[in-house]
């Protein structure tokens, strides 16, 4: 599993690395570190956002060093202030338990648990937390760092107008007795995460250093913006999830297949495993020919086998060449499911069954139960220029009347204008 490398150097190409503290190549180039990133337990799933931390861990042991995810069980009672605006709820522990266990599943699939010395290793903070009592923790922990050094930190100026509860002014103390437990009993130097969270990072080397003499160090990752300027993970459907329950295994192909070209480059630095050499020869046969989306291709296959699997990915595949292929037949090859996911992929409008007993001229159909034409005149010269295909059936009669006898897989009727416009109508009962 190790693969010796300069791990700040191999973040730097990547596009991964923000901010470092002084000393912290140095300590790394000495030999075998152990390191950690906190994640958030609030959902059962972690999501492409959390990607970017995922791959900080990954990289980290491919270079050689030893990465421990910590699962918020404690800090996930508490809610961490950072880039929010309001404070968040507060979750009982049965649910935290149950997120804890879906997340380590996940995070198995990116590190290795299992490779000797640098083996990967999860830890959840609320074991050393839930008999920790508050008395102790302000005794021990509280009296090292001051109210003007938690007040200075962004993550709480940020807040002073709005308001900030006790309980979430204290999360940066709780996570710095993270850092603190885990440099004293795991001999955890390093802690990472993304650039919202260096004040917090900070404060547990801080914590070391005033409570024990001891020194460790810190690391963070940019924070991933779209070339559109709209956020990261989430699309018009809602946030990108690793768990299929959530995100289909199909969306999830589609949502790296669809990455702009301004942004793809940045994408696959950060999510493939990729070496240089090879992502530089792919951007330039993308270069080449945007319009095969060989960047995009390469690293939707890729990520999509390593948070779900082959099969998956062949799956998706074939829903996607099904959709834009010329034929019908490799769509109804699809199962329900998989049907039902591309078809609510693509825009949908929806028409009740009653309508559609009763029967629908094709420009009526078109312009006024579906604005996927501009007007009547428009829905008809596109009929009549070869434009509208219903179930990849072409439409050249403009007096065609649309009925049940349409419908297929049991509530869908698909059509297409032009080459590249897809549409979905789904049949409603009312």
């Amino acid at each position: 599993m190790i693969i010796k490398k300069n791990y700040v150097k191999e973040l730097t190409w990547r596009g991964m690395l923000q901010d470092i503290m002084p000393g912290t190549e140095d300590l790394l180039n000495k030999g075998m570190t152990t390191g950690y990133i906190g994640f958030d337990p609030t959902a059962d799933s972690l999501g492409v956002g959390n990607l970017v931390q995922i791959m900080s861990l990954l990289h980290f042991q491919r270079c050689g060093h030893r990465p421990i995810a910590l699962i918020g069980g404690a800090t996930g009672m508490v809610g961490d202030p950072s880039g929010k605006s309001a404070e968040r709820n507060l979750l009982d522990e049965n649910t935290l338990n149950h997120n804890l266990n879906a997340q380590k599943a996940q995070l198995e699939k990116f590190l290795n648990f299992d490779c000797g010395a640098n083996s990967a290793a999860i830890v959840n903070n609320y074991d050393w937390f839930k008999d920790f009592t508050f008395l102790d923790f302000i005794r021990d922990v509280g009296k090292h760092l001051t109210v003007n050094y938690m007040m200075a930190k962004d993550s709480v100026k940020s807040r002073l107008e709005s308001g900030m509860s006790f309980t979430e002014f204290s999360y940066q103390l709780v996570q710095g007795y993270d850092f603190y437990y885990l440099w004293k009993n795991h001999g955890v130097m390093l802690q990472m995460g993304g650039s919202d969270q260096w004040g917090n990072i900070v404060t547990g080397t801080e914590l070391i250093r005033r409570k024990a003499g001891g020194e460790a160090f810190a690391l963070t990752t940019p924070l991933i913006k779209k070339a559109d300027g709209t956020k990261f993970g989430k699309t018009e459907g809602g946030n990108i999830w690793l768990d299929p329950k959530r995100t289909s295994p199909y969306k999830f192909y589609q949502f790296w297949l669809n990455a702009a070209d301004a942004d793809v480059s940045n994408y696959i630095r950060i999510f493939s495993v990729k070496e240089r050499e090879e992502i530089e020869v792919l951007e330039a046969e993308h270069s080449a020919a945007p319009h095969l989306r060989l960047l995009q291709k390469a690293l939707a296959e890729e990520i999509t086998i390593r948070v779900h699997d082959e099969d998956s990915l062949t799956q998706a595949k074939a829903a996607s060449v099904a959709l834009f292929g010329n034929s019908i037949d490799g769509l109804l090859d699809l199962p329900q499911a998989t049907f039902s996911e591309v078809a609510d992929s693509i825009t949908q409008f929806e028409i009740t069954a009653s309508a559609l007993t009763q029967g629908i001229n094709i420009m009526d159909l078109l312009a006024s139960s579906t604005n996927i034409c501009k007007s009547k005149s428009d829905a008809k010269r596109a009929i009549e220029q070869g434009g509208i295909s219903i179930n990849k059936e072409k439409i050249s009669d403009v007096n065609l009347i649309i009925n049940t006898s349409s419908i297929i897989k049991g509530i869908y009727i698909l059509l297409q204008s032009g080459k590249k416009n897809y549409y979905s109508i789904k049949i409603t009962a009312a």
